[in-house]
């Protein structure tokens, strides 16, 4: 086989790799969206005055690779506005981007 054929398969695969990579990491962090949000509603943090806590760091800065995506999944639902942080650290949903997401 050429050379230049492998080079080019080479990039490829890598290609492949890097986009199935990215696809299976954002099922994961969709997933752990919907865990969110379904832990809030059992708890009925659907105010301010009944927010709750919500592991929004990490634990520990060199664990970095052990797949934590909880704290980015939370950062996402807070720019969507779906939940809304409060001024003491605590969590919420909104009700209506709730609503809107659920149809």
């Amino acid at each position: 086989m050429p050379v230049y054929l492998q080079i080019i398969l080479i990039t490829i695969g890598m290609i492949v790799f890097y986009i199935l990579a990215m696809f299976v990491t954002g099922l994961g962090i969709r997933k752990l969206c919907f865990k969110i949000i379904s832990h809030m509603e059992d708890q009925g943090a659907f105010s301010a005055g009944r927010a709750i806590n919500v592991q929004d760091k990490r634990g520990n800065f060199f664990k970095m690779g052990m797949l934590n995506y909880r704290p980015k999944a939370l950062q996402m639902l807070v720019a969507d506005g779906v939940v809304v942080k409060t001024g003491n650290g605590k969590y919420y949903l909104n009700k209506d981007k709730l609503a809107a997401i659920k149809k």
